[in-house]
């Protein structure tokens, strides 16, 4: 079974500190490796605000992960996420790889013919 390209974003509570934010990510990026999954790359988005009010809040701090694993290890990921208190939403999509790009056409130069 072929690996897949996804990417999670999730979002914590704002009322975390940067240590709990530090350790929340660190324990999803550990999961994946225990998982077996390699070339996880995380990105710490930052706390912003939120387009309506999830569960009283109204900023979030966002995370972004983009890794490659099989089907089977997002959803024990995504479980550990429902049940946890740090995360207040979460979305994880699959990554289509780029399409290679078509050369454009270039019509061949018109050729003077002499009469």
């Amino acid at each position: 079974m072929a690996q897949q390209l996804y990417e999670t974003m999730y979002i914590l509570r704002p009322d975390l500190n940067e240590e709990q934010v530090n350790a929340t990510i660190d324990k999803y990026r550990n999961f994946l490796v225990e998982s077996g999954v390699e070339e996880v790359e995380i990105k710490l988005m930052g706390r912003r605000r939120l387009a309506y009010e999830i569960d009283r809040f109204r900023d979030g701090i966002y995370v972004l992960m983009n890794y490659a694993a099989l089907g089977n290890h997002v959803a024990p990921m995504q479980r550990t996420m429902r049940l946890s208190e740090e995360v207040i939403r979460y979305l994880t999509l699959k990554v289509e790889p780029p399409k290679p790009v078509k050369e454009p056409y270039v019509a061949p130069e018109a050729v003077a013919v002499e009469a």
